[in-house]
């Protein structure tokens, strides 16, 4: 699962790409809650949600897989600025 969210996410042109399977730290099971850190020049000029619109579009109905995708979007320009994403919460949703 975690190849085929990075395999759909080229299609974004990232400078930078990392998918983080973070299934370990929540109770669904596996491959079920993942963290992407994305930067692309194509979210320049959107805000937050409108870049997340624009990977869940990118994804399409892959996002009906798997429970979860915290995902964090930057430009190239902000990246430089920080150079990291922040840690992922633990899950608050529910158990099983």
């Amino acid at each position: 699962m975690q190849q085929r969210i990075e395999a759909a996410l080229v299609a974004l042109d990232p400078e930078h790409l990392s998918v983080l399977d973070e299934s370990h730290m929540h109770s669904r099971g596996l491959q079920t809650h993942f963290k992407a850190v994305l930067v692309s020049q194509q979210f320049d000029g959107l805000n937050r949600v409108k870049r997340h619109q624009k990977v869940y579009a990118t994804l399409g109905d892959l996002m009906s897989e798997f429970h979860a995708l915290a995902l964090h979007t930057y430009t190239p320009e902000e990246w430089a600025k920080i150079d990291a994403a922040p840690a992922s919460p633990t899950c608050a949703g529910g158990h099983g």
